[in-house]
């Protein structure tokens, strides 16, 4: 008896290691395809890679004679502070991206299928903290190198940032990893205020040693001997909060493991199809399912002015945003700092094109659901334009906190208050086109003409979803790079407004043009004596 007690004590013990083979096993068996013909067939992805380098490299050396020309005290200080905000704005973004997904995640199927069982989860999991960290490792080490080179580092400078910005957010990213063990935020969420808030400071010292309000005459060494320090701390992190983490891991929720996974699982197929605008929609759906719910708001005025009035309500439900398009401002303050004032248009533009985003939701809800948009007796241009009401205005008061920095009076090329104020009108014009751009596009077309490609068939239209909101900021600044006259961007943003505005489709002026050719018919018939005799109404009386 004891014998057979031994034996289904034996059959009932669990080896992680084996089911994680059988889920690779039951994985490949189901593939059609193997790595290399997936590999060979994508010969336009190595295309790609190959042309966004041979760019990366040219913007590079660009940068580098563009820099070059910057001398002065000022300008060399504020360059050497530049890789320390961007290597501050990395680590926050890390800790953004860790307590969004986990950082350790799992699937949903995972999650009812191996978590529930008597498993140890830190053999089932202790890859994927591995593989995080390492991720976290090479994306930060890149960008950390490749903002360096930009702002002119020597070779060795490039190398410390880049050491500084991947030792940095693989600590944050097990430290994170660590948290998740215990179910607590709290700790991450103000790290990552401090470092956000460091990242903004970094940018406002350097604007303030440009334009020689502060003397920055060894902020280039310390920049350099932080680095250090950041490297160091996050190598330190990367060990003792890896192994704390991995020891927590057995301790991990299963509905937060489930959560991060699920929210990526969705992530994924939206950007399969390039769908970042519907990425920001599943994101927005997560943060407010995560909330719980809100007090309603009683909204106010009658007609076009009740939608301006709504936009004007969400700007106090929500005023984190306003403090964010308000950060945005030191943007072009400091682009004009290092000496690119020749690029300040389309730089700054973009960063307002992320800012203002946000608060085009009530446009972004109309120009999804077309059946809500006809439910207002006006006409959908009217609509979206009462929707741009709230950005546009906030766009208008971007461009007058930034016309200092245009100006020169943070430092850089000093300019004449008339070109100045041109240049910062086109900035916000582009910047607000941009972002009506990007949240008001149509996803692409699957039920017309299919193009067959490296990656199988695929719409025209999302080959060209990446530059939605860029091609709006190109086209409008593009004439102030060039030193052409500023009307021509006044006329080509007047153009893109209009065009933005009525927001046809192709089906809209399909119907449009049947509706017009079947009434020019009824017309041509009329005349012609051949219309059709309308039906007479017969009414049965009553005998």
């Amino acid at each position: 008896m004891t014998a057979t007690n031994d034996r289904f004590d034996a059959v009932g013990v669990v080896d992680e290691k084996q089911l994680k083979l059988l889920m690779k096993d039951w994985r490949r068996g189901r593939a059609d395809r193997s790595l290399w013909q997936a590999l060979s067939d994508g010969y336009v992805m190595v295309f790609s890679i190959v042309l966004i380098t041979a760019m990366l490299v040219s913007s590079i050396v660009r940068a580098q004679q563009v820099v070059a020309v910057c001398d002065t005290a000022g300008c060399l200080a504020a360059r050497g502070l530049l890789p320390w905000a961007a290597v501050a704005g990395i680590l926050a973004s890390t800790l953004v991206l860790s307590r969004m997904f986990g950082p350790v995640v799992a699937s949903a199927a995972e999650g009812f299928w191996l978590m529930d069982g008597p498993t140890d989860r830190r053999r089932l999991l202790a890859g994927r903290l591995v593989a995080a960290i390492v991720l976290a490792l090479v994306v930060g080490g890149l960008l950390g190198a490749l903002v360096a080179a930009l702002t002119g580092s020597s070779l060795a400078e490039v190398g410390i940032w880049a050491l500084a910005g991947g030792f940095g957010a693989a600590g944050l990213l097990a430290f994170a990893a660590a948290e998740q063990g215990l179910d607590r935020r709290w700790v991450v969420i103000t790290l990552q205020w401090i470092i956000g808030a460091a990242a903004i400071g970094t940018l406002v010292i350097l604007v303030f040693g440009a334009a020689g309000w502060l003397d920055l005459g060894e902020a280039k060494i310390l920049a350099v001997e932080l680095a250090y320090i950041v490297a160091g701390a996050g190598l330190l992190l990367v060990v003792v909060a890896g192994l704390v983490a991995h020891h927590r891991l057995r301790g991990v929720r299963r509905n937060r493991l489930t959560a991060g996974g699920s929210l990526l699982s969705g992530l994924q197929g939206a950007a399969f199809a390039l769908e970042f605008a519907l990425i920001r929609d599943i994101l927005i759906e997560a943060k407010a399912r995560e909330r719980g719910h809100v007090n309603p708001t009683r909204g106010s005025g009658s007609g076009m002015n009740a939608l301006v009035m709504r936009d004007v309500q969400r700007l106090w439900r929500q005023p984190l945003r306003l403090l964010t398009l308000a950060a945005t401002v030191v943007v072009p303050y400091a682009v004009q700092a290092l000496g690119l004032a020749t690029l300040n248009p389309p730089i700054s533009a973009l960063v307002l094109v992320a800012a203002l985003i946000p608060f085009m939701n009530s446009l972004r809800v109309l120009t999804r659901t077309k059946g809500l948009q006809r439910c207002f007796p006006f006409d959908p241009g009217k609509v979206k334009q009462a929707a741009m009401v709230v950005p546009g205005v906030l766009a208008l008061l971007w461009s007058i906190a930034a016309l200092p920095a245009f100006m020169g009076v943070g430092g850089g090329v000093a300019v004449a208050p008339v070109d100045a104020a041109s240049a910062a009108v086109v900035t916000g014009i582009a910047g607000f086109l941009g972002a009506v751009r990007w949240v008001s596009a149509r996803p692409p077309d699957y039920s017309g003409p299919i193009m067959s490609t490296g990656f199988g068939a695929m719409p025209p239209g999302l080959m060209f979803s990446l530059l939605r909101g860029v091609d709006m900021v190109a086209l409008v600044t593009l004439p102030v790079v060039l030193g052409w006259p500023v009307w021509i961007s006044l006329v080509v943003g007047l153009i893109a407004f209009m065009i933005l505005r009525s927001g046809l489709d192709r089906e809209q002026l399909m119907e449009q043009q049947e509706e017009q050719k079947r009434q020019l018919d009824e017309e041509r018939r009329r005349r012609d004596g051949t219309a059709a005799p309308r039906d007479k109404i017969k009414v049965q009386r009553k005998r």
